[in-house]
């Protein structure tokens, strides 16, 4: 099962021991009636490449596999966008980070889809009374080409976020061969997020 939220009491605070540990940090205790209208996230992330047959797993970019001679290296699916998309959500919540909430280390998550990490972060923001406003995705990479995939990548991330087309953009470019991600070595990605209070 994936790691839950602490429980909330009926006078909108947090219960004090409702969520496991996760990691070193504790969760911030929130008092609900004092939540913004509007939270701001942001998340990177960026993951080596090699060949296909060294990295032991395809390339996933946004739920998307992509048909090419390279695989990522990651302890999951190396989803750059799934990544990025949590800890923007994650981030603009203050929750620990995805690397908290899903360590590296644990085998659980050993080569886990990462559309579970995007499900976790959807539950805690609706828990939390959330909904996206926007999404803005600027993945990074040399290689592979993924323009006639990128339709695919936005309709995965609206499904799992249970939002609207309009409320989500993904942008790709390429690295100019500059520095490890122009070099088809790594690739990596950039989200900006924002979430609405429900009304």
């Amino acid at each position: 099962a994936l790691p839950r939220a602490a429980a909330f009491s009926a006078g909108g605070r947090r219960v004090a021991g409702g969520a496991r540990a996760l990691g070193a940090a504790a969760e911030p205790v929130v008092d609900l009636a004092d939540e913004p209208l509007m939270r701001i996230g942001h998340g990177f992330d960026i993951h080596r490449m090699s060949s296909l047959e060294q990295a032991g797993q395809p390339v996933v970019i946004g739920g998307v596999t992509i048909p090419c001679d390279l695989g990522v290296e990651a302890h999951s699916d190396g989803d750059v966008i799934y990544h990025s998309v949590v800890d923007a959500i994650l981030g603009a919540l203050t929750l620990p980070d995805i690397g908290q909430l899903f360590p590296d280390n644990d085998p659980q998550w050993k080569g886990c889809d990462s559309s579970a990490f995007m499900k976790e972060a959807f539950r805690r923001m609706d828990e939390r009374g959330y909904r996206i406003g926007n999404v803005d995705v600027t993945l990074i990479l040399q290689a592979p080409k993924v323009k006639d995939f990128k339709p695919a990548m936005k309709e995965n991330i609206v499904d799992l976020l249970q939002t609207t087309p309009g409320r989500v953009n993904v942008k790709a470019r390429t690295h100019e061969m500059v520095d490890s991600v122009g070099e088809s070595r790594a690739l990596s990605c950039h989200v900006v997020a924002i979430l609405e209070k429900k009304m």
